[in-house]
C-alpha cells in the first residue's frame, strides 16, 4: 500500500507540474489574454517590478536549493528516497502556477508585430520551436526520471534505483543545457513584446543562467573528466558559438 500511495503521489505532482508548464507557455504567448501575463496594470512600476523580483525570488531560490544534493540528502531523512524528487517537482510546478498567475502587469509596448505578416507568424514559429525543444530535451534527459515518475515506478515494481548514465546525442551535441535553451527562446520570442514580458523574459533568463552554473558545478562532480572535456567542446547556451570556433 505505501508503495502505491508513493507512485499516486508522484502522478498527481507530475500532473500538477505539467499542468504549471501549459499555464507557463500559454500565459506566455498572449494567445489567451485571459491567462496572459500583458493585463492592466493595476500598480505602480515601481511596486509591480518589486512584486515580480519577488514572485522570481519564491520560484527560483527553493527551485535551486532543492535541487542540491546537501538538501536531497537532508530532506530524505524525514520522507522515503523515492519520492524526494515528486516533491521537488511539486513544489516547482506549485510556485511556477504562482509566480505566473500572480505575475504584475507593467504596461508599455517595446515592439508589436502586426498580425497576419511573415514576421508575426516568423515569431510564433520561434515561441512554439522553443517549446518543443524544452520537452524533446526532458525525454532526451529521461523525462520520466526527470519528473520523479520513475523513482516510485521502479519501487512499486520491487526494482532498484539506477542512476542515468552521461550521454551526448541530438540537442546535446550542440549545447549542453537544450532545455534551458528551449525556456529562452519562448519567453524571447513574441510579436507582441511588452515591458511586462521583457521584464519576465529578462528575469527567467537571468534564472536560467544563474541555475545552469549551478547545475554544471553538479555535473561535474558526477561525471569528473568526462564532463570537463563535454564543457570544453560543447557551447553552454548559445549553439552558435560552436561553429564560430570553427
Amino acid at each position: 500500500m505505501k508503495k502505491i500511495l508513493m507512485f499516486t503521489y508522484s502522478v498527481v505532482a507530475y500532473a500538477i507540474a505539467f499542468a504549471s508548464l501549459l499555464l507557463w507557455i500559454l500565459s506566455a504567448s498572449n494567445l489567451i489574454p485571459e491567462i496572459s501575463i500583458d493585463g492592466t496594470p493595476t500598480m505602480s512600476f515601481e511596486w509591480a517590478l518589486l512584486k515580480n523580483l519577488g514572485l522570481i525570488c519564491l520560484f527560483g531560490v527553493p527551485h535551486s536549493i532543492m535541487a542540491r544534493k546537501p538538501f536531497k540528502k537532508f530532506i530524505t531523512q524525514y520522507m522515503p528516497k523515492p519520492i524526494e524528487r515528486s516533491t521537488y517537482v511539486l513544489t516547482a510546478g506549485v510556485l511556477l502556477a504562482i509566480l505566473v498567475w500572480f505575475w504584475e502587469p507593467m504596461g508599455g509596448i517595446v515592439w508589436s508585430i502586426a498580425p497576419k505578416t511573415i514576421g508575426y507568424y516568423t515569431l510564433y514559429a520561434l515561441f512554439f520551436t522553443g517549446w518543443i525543444i524544452l520537452f524533446i530535451s526532458t525525454f532526451l534527459i529521461n523525462h520520466f526520471d526527470l519528473f520523479g515518475l520513475r523513482q516510485t515506478y521502479l519501487e512499486l515494481v520491487n526494482k532498484p534505483y539506477t542512476d542515468l548514465n552521461f550521454k551526448v546525442y541530438s540537442f546535446y551535441k550542440y549545447v549542453r543545457h537544450p532545455l534551458y535553451l528551449g525556456g529562452i527562446i519562448g519567453v524571447w520570442a513574441t510579436p507582441h513584446m511588452t515591458v511586462t514580458h521583457l521584464v519576465f523574459a529578462i528575469l527567467i533568463t537571468s534564472y536560467f543562467v544563474v541555475g545552469t552554473l549551478f547545475e554544471e558545478r553538479d555535473l561535474i562532480k558526477e561525471f569528473g573528466d568526462t564532463y570537463r572535456k563535454y564543457q570544453k567542446k560543447t557551447p553552454m547556451l548559445i549553439p552558435l558559438t560552436k561553429f564560430l570556433k570553427k
